[in-house]
């Protein structure tokens, strides 16, 4: 009987535990779903009545001389702290202010040259008065992102980014929730649409990322390789045993074979011994034989300015652990996989 009991009073909680766990579940796939469908929508809009102030923001911003302010409070104004640094971190000077910062004294940090961007969703933010009375009384152009364009900033706003009215993740449609990602994904359309604009490249992208696992990315096989004196590098001609000292001399297992006119013509490897033994070639044989001859033709290369993530991709892809970086055919450079993991480049 005490055993029966003591069965029992494990089996609830473990039940307990099961039902909310589902119920977890159940509410995440829920919000997730809703959420989607908040983004679809906003994509609809911008086919339909966001098309004309999206277009409009976008060449504003793009031919401005000075920074885009973004502003708001709450949830827009974390959404907006957001947007302004994507923008900064893609070519498009941005800063963001807060509301309440901008009526006691920072409103000094914009000038007629900027352009504003006010989040509410409302567009009845008490808190964003001064700032929208500051830009039109100085003629800075705002740009007003709201769900309601009747409403002050709907009507105060030089260029108006309406914004679908979308049901909240929240059960009560009131915590914001899908709200703020429609606010977050339209902020980074705008974002890109302005990179693209710009031509801005992934180089210029690492300008602004120096630093972290984003900029070890963005390193180039130049900033890698090796070159000058460290390359292993011998003449077409050569026998087996000259280009076996280069290898062994070197800490990259291979060495590049180049013509009269220097341009890269093969790569010999201590493989391309180990498979002409397989075959039958005695030792002393192969160490006799010309290097053209064992040597493998046409090797894989890559260029100086090849991104190291692709050049390591290239070497995962084709199986090597070692490439040269030529230009206009002539060896530049010689880099080792271990020089890309080095770096971080993963």
């Amino acid at each position: 009987m005490e055993s029966s009991n003591r069965a029992g009073s494990y089996d609830a909680p473990e039940n307990a535990a099961g039902q909310v766990v589902e119920a977890a579940h159940f509410s995440a796939i829920r919000s997730v779903r809703t959420e989607a469908e908040a983004l679809l929508t906003l994509a609809r809009a911008l086919d339909h009545e966001l098309k004309a102030g999206f277009g409009a923001a976008v060449a504003a911003i793009h031919d401005i001389p000075g920074r885009v302010i973004v502003s708001g409070i709450g949830k827009s104004g974390h959404i907006g702290r957001k947007i302004a640094s994507t923008l900064a971190s893609t070519g498009t000077p941005a800063s963001f202010i807060h509301p309440s910062e901008a009526s006691h004294g920072d409103l000094g940090m914009i000038t007629q040259q900027d352009i504003v961007i006010a989040l509410s969703w409302s567009g009845e933010t008490t808190e964003l008065g001064d700032l929208i009375s500051f830009a039109k009384r100085f003629a800075v152009t705002l740009i007003g992102m709201t769900s309601n364009p009747d409403s002050t900033l709907g009507q105060a706003a030089d260029i108006l980014l309406p914004l679908p009215l979308v049901k909240e993740a929240c059960p009560h449609n009131l915590a914001p929730t899908s709200s703020s990602v429609i606010q977050l994904a339209l902020g980074d359309a705008l974002a890109v649409a302005l990179l693209e604009r710009r031509g801005f490249s992934a180089s210029d992208f690492k300008v602004f990322h120096p630093g972290g696992k984003l900029a070890a990315r963005l390193k180039t096989v130049a900033q890698l390789m090796h070159a000058g004196e460290e390359m292993p590098l011998v003449p077409r001609g050569v026998r087996v045993s000259e280009a076996l000292i280069a290898v062994m001399g070197k800490r990259f297992g291979c060495a590049g074979i180049v013509d009269e006119g220097g341009r890269l013509v093969g790569m010999f490897t201590d493989g391309d011994m180990r498979r002409h033994m397989s075959r039958g070639v005695g030792h002393s044989d192969l160490l006799d034989r010309r290097v053209e001859e064992i040597m493998t033709p046409k090797p894989i290369t890559t260029t100086p300015g090849t991104f190291a993530s692709a050049a390591l991709e290239l070497m995962n892809r084709t199986q090597i652990t070692a490439l040269f970086a030529v230009d206009r055919g002539r060896p530049v450079g010689i880099l080792h996989i271990h020089d890309i993991l080095r770096a971080g480049v993963v």
